[in-house]
């Protein structure tokens, strides 16, 4: 295997702040452990076992693809420095890795803190001129929204003292939430992620992608460093990334040629969703006689001891399955749910950015998520916040940013500034277009989640919209998605809603799927 060499990187701003904060102490040699384990007659093989000459054994069981004992081993590091971008399109675009980063939801976003690509002369004085002015958007749209966000927050709480702190606060939050859109996807982040180490070896093979490509060659390099630091022998099995071009997408070649294409794509995207955030576009189609049957086998019973309506209830129902208003997620542990994941859904949406960064953490409902470099056009494309919509004035001000945004991609593009370093400009606003599927397993814990109205107000939407769909084609299924407070009520738990002081004001769990509407 060929040695280690940290990639040369020049983009400007700050190099990204990565360390390995915990890690299994012998990593590498409990792979060899785990492996030998399988084949030992005289129990448990420990790591002190493993003594020297192990690693032609390493290095096969790596080539055969027996990759399951390199996921023994799990490192976290702490990141910072770290775009947006980045994070979307690398650390979170896959189901392996935990991440808990700060959010721009609730903490305010604080002007400088960028990535700059490699540019110089009037092409990074204009980069740095347009960041600036959406910094200062932000800022601007942030009080703008505040008395929109104060009248709406006291139709829900009118008891409630708009000029207490804590009152203060909470309108604040909401403000920022929605003007965080107008905010550039260059804005860094800082997080903690962990990650198996044959996810880290994943990282480095495939870190020449085309989307934030320095970024995300200097962030794999620091990790892999990070690595070889801690526990050496891994370099028994590290191979060089793949050179860009040996990625499927690499050959498509109408990239950076704007001929029309991607306006003829978002418009039939976008009319095949006919005026829905997320439209049902397939599904098996016994979904219903699956899941019953699947129930059945579990308990042992024929038809004729159970119907279908019962099967189904059983599973799905809280009066009927009190597990369901449980803290934690026990569906996929318990038998009798675990047959949720028979049925299964898919969706076309429409999302921005923003939004999308928080939909594709529920990592078992995955997507076929775009390459910006090969969306990013001269028209505007974004999505706008419910809350921005409620004022002419606020709206016309969101509008004129967005457009003053694109005019300077396109400009910058015009100066010779590659897709990739252009596409940091991009609001979190932009519109990302994708296909997602899940077995009901997983979306009935990610609806569980995402229509509570304290779920950022795009998935809220699109999964009020999924679920009417899937109680529309499949009744008996469909009408036991319901947020937490529903499940609970249902099943008995209190409190009913489990947010304490983030109660939203709305006794959700009184409400028919029909009547959920929400603009805060």
């Amino acid at each position: 295997m060929p040695a280690f060499a940290r990639p040369s990187v020049s983009f400007r701003s700050a190099p990204p702040l990565v360390s390995l904060t915990k890690a299994f102490p012998t990593p590498f040699k409990n792979v060899i452990a785990t492996a030998k384990t399988c084949y030992s007659a005289r129990g448990l093989v420990r790591d002190e076992d493993v003594t020297e000459g192990f690693e032609p054994l390493a290095r096969s069981l790596y080539e055969a693809g027996h990759h399951t004992t390199y996921q023994h081993a799990h490192f976290q590091f702490a990141l910072a420095n770290v775009s947006r971008h980045f994070i979307w399109s690398f650390l979170h675009a896959h189901p392996f890795y935990n991440s808990e980063q700060v959010s721009q939801r609730y903490v305010p976003v604080k002007p400088g803190t960028y990535f700059i690509p490699a540019l110089s002369g009037a092409a990074l004085a204009l980069y740095e001129a347009t960041v600036a002015g959406q910094f200062v958007a932000y800022e601007k749209l942030t009080e703008l929204l505040r008395p929109v966000v104060t009248a709406e927050y006291l139709k829900l709480f009118s008891k409630h003292d708009p000029t207490s702190p804590k009152t203060r606060a909470k309108i604040a939050k909401r403000a920022m939430e929605a003007a965080r859109y107008v905010l550039p996807v260059a804005t860094f982040a800082y997080l903690y992620h962990t990650v198996s180490g044959v996810t880290l070896l994943r990282y480095w093979r495939l870190c020449r992608q085309l989307d934030a490509p320095e970024e995300t060659q200097a962030v794999a390099s620091a990790m892999v460093e990070a690595l070889l630091a801690h526990d050496p022998l891994y370099q028994t099995v590290l191979e060089a990334p793949l050179p860009p071009e040996a990625v499927g997408e690499f050959a498509f070649a109408g990239w950076g040629v704007d001929n029309g294409q991607r306006r003829a794509f978002r418009e039939s995207f976008d009319a095949s969703l006919e005026g829905r955030v997320s439209r049902l576009v397939d599904w098996k189609a016994r979904n219903e006689e699956l899941l019953a049957a699947a129930v059945r086998e579990v308990l042992g019973l024929p038809p004729t001891a159970l119907t279908d309506a019962d099967a189904i209830a059983l599973a799905l129902d809280p009066t009927r399955n009190r597990l369901l208003g449980e803290r934690l997620n026990l569906t996929t542990q318990a038998k009798l749910t675990r047959a949720l994941a028979h049925p299964s859904y898919t969706f076309r949406k429409k999302l921005s950015h923003a939004a999308d960064s928080q939909d594709q953490r529920h990592r078992m409902t995955p997507a076929s998520r775009p390459l910006l470099v090969g969306h990013l056009d001269a028209e505007p494309d974004y999505e706008t916040p419910a809350l921005v919509q409620l004022d002419e004035r606020i709206e016309r001000f969101y509008r004129e940013t967005m457009a003053r945004t694109w005019e300077a991609i396109g400009r910058l593009r015009a100066l010779g500034a590659t897709a990739a370093d252009a596409s940091y400009l991009l609001p979190n606003a932009v519109s990302i277009r994708f296909t997602e599927s899940a077995d009901l397993l997983s979306l009935h814990h990610k609806h569980r989640m995402r229509l509570c109205y304290l779920a950022q107000e795009e998935i809220w939407q699109a999964s009020v919209e999924e679920a009417r769909q899937i109680r529309d084609i499949n009744p008996r299924i469909g009408r036991w998605l319901l947020p937490p407070c529903g499940q609970r009520a249902a099943a008995g738990a209190r409190p009913i809603c489990p947010e304490g002081e983030r109660f939203c004001g709305v006794r959700v769990w009184k409400l028919g799927l029909d009547e959920y509407q929400r603009t805060f």
